[in-house]
């Protein structure tokens, strides 16, 4: 029997690098010796990805992206979800695993990215890794989107609705952009079918796309690890590295214990709280939605509301204190900068934004601010200018910076599920700039941060 395996291994690797994949990936992979619980969070997304890529086959077997009303007055699309919920075998499980996966996966997603800002994994040479993981970001944000609108419910519908409406204080072509995006002049079945394309193909064609490029090339550069410090500076004669352990069997072991942890976690809340307290699944996503009657409150998924408050916060009141971040900004290159070319890179764009500041309204730079708050992830490879990676040899400036930062998205996350109110106004605005500056300044402050002197080789602590 063992002799017949070798034989088809051996056909099979004829034909496709079935053993030199697994070597190269897994086997014959080494990573650092020093992982610690932050490096569970990688495996536990892709555990995450399948989850929803395989519970989402089963629903869109029984789902129908139709907003026309049944024989019972009922949206059919909505009515297909209660379907699912009721009627369908074991339809209810799989319809939770999806909805809280949505969650699930933001919640890993987060602190996996938090991971790299620990550690400096976008850091020299994982600049493209992290870039990869910003676009699956970004991918993740607009899946959800798409997603949202699915069960047609009354968050769902206004939700959309209030969101691609933002797409109409672009300037010139905004209008006819929003109504190119909703397919009609309101939420309506033609924007519920192209929600479910790009929700089911479209989309996560392009995340698989992602997920697999992210991983290629840190196998390529090889994982970073809680000192900061590259393992392949240090090998045996054999060309190992004297601080790196083969992936399999030690980490795929120690993830397994990650999963099961998770899965342990994740199915308490399927089987005993699947709303989430009303954050996984709003209350209001529960009654059909209805173009005649307005929700009280209109808020996005609690993944969502950091940038959300952030969008209410920019206000005209709001945009002295950004002209003052962008002139502190600009003002600082053209002093500190040594390269000509980059002192007229910041003033050109520091005039050009002053001006747009000045002559564009306040809700155009809101869509801009909530835009730009995430994308301003993709320029920390290039920000952060601290002569060591890890936190654990960075000084008390940076962590102290990092500290005030976490907690502002936390407010920030929390003020954007809460009503507008006067006061959540201005600690939302407040928030908003020290996010925007943690960004903005971290070329400076992260080099004039005491660091300590960093290892040869990696620490086991």
């Amino acid at each position: 029997m063992n002799k017949l395996a070798q034989q088809l291994m051996g056909w099979v690797d004829d034909r496709f690098p079935a053993t030199k994949m697994y070597k190269e990936h897994l086997s014959e992979y080494y990573a650092p010796k020093n992982f610690n619980f932050w490096y569970f969070f990688g495996s536990l997304a892709l555990l995450v990805l399948v989850i929803q890529i395989v519970t989402g086959i089963f629903l869109v077997m029984h789902y129908k992206p139709d907003a026309s009303l049944n024989a019972s007055g009922i949206p059919v699309a909505f009515a297909s979800v209660e379907y699912i919920m009721r009627d369908v075998p074991g339809g209810w499980i799989i319809r939770y695993m999806h909805s809280t996966g949505a969650s699930a996966f933001f919640i890993v997603v987060y602190l996996h990215m938090f991971r790299g800002l620990l550690y400096g994994s976008y850091r020299k040479p994982r600049e493209l890794i992290w870039l990869f993981g910003v676009g699956i970001f970004l991918c993740l944000m607009a899946e959800a989107f798409f997603g949202y609108l699915l069960p047609w419910g009354q968050m769902s519908g206004w939700g959309a609705q209030v969101i691609v409406n933002l797409f109409e204080a672009i300037p010139v072509i905004g209008k006819d952009l929003s109504i190119w995006i909703r397919g009609d002049f309101v939420v309506s079945d033609a924007t519920l079918n192209r929600f479910f394309s790009f929700h089911v193909i479209a989309i996560p064609l392009v995340l698989i796309g992602l997920v697999a490029a992210h991983i290629i090339a840190l196998h390529e550069v090889g994982s970073n690890n809680p000192d900061g410090v590259e393992i392949k500076k240090h090998k045996d004669a054999n060309g190992i590295p004297l601080d790196g352990i083969p992936f399999h069997p030690y980490y795929t072991v120690k993830d397994i214990f990650g999963v099961v942890v998770f899965l342990m976690v994740f199915s308490a809340i399927i089987f005993f709280m699947p709303e989430g307290g009303g954050y996984f699944l709003e209350y209001n996503n529960f009654v059909p939605y209805d173009q005649l009657q307005t929700p009280p409150h209109i808020a996005p998924v609690w993944y969502f509301t950091p940038y959300y408050s952030i969008l209410r916060a920019t206000t005209s009141d709001f945009l002295p204190w950004l002209m003052a971040l962008v002139a502190a900004t600009g003002g600082l290159t053209l002093l500190t900068a040594r390269n000509s070319l980059v002192r007229i890179i910041a003033a050109v764009l520091s005039i050009a934004v002053l001006l747009g500041l000045l002559t564009l309204e306040a809700k155009v730079w809101g869509v801009v601010m909530m835009g730009g708050s995430v994308m301003l992830f993709a320029l920390l490879p290039w920000l952060d200018q601290s002569p060591v990676k890890s936190i654990r040899y960075k000084g008390s400036l940076f962590k102290s910076i990092l500290a005030v930062w976490v907690v502002c998205f936390l407010i920030l996350g929390y003020l954007g599920v809460l009503p507008p109110s006067p006061t959540g106004k201005i600690v939302s605005q407040v928030c908003s700039i020290l996010y925007l500056a943690f960004f903005a300044f971290m070329p400076w402050y992260s080099r004039m941060d005491k660091t300590l002197p960093v290892p040869e080789r990696v620490t086991s602590e």
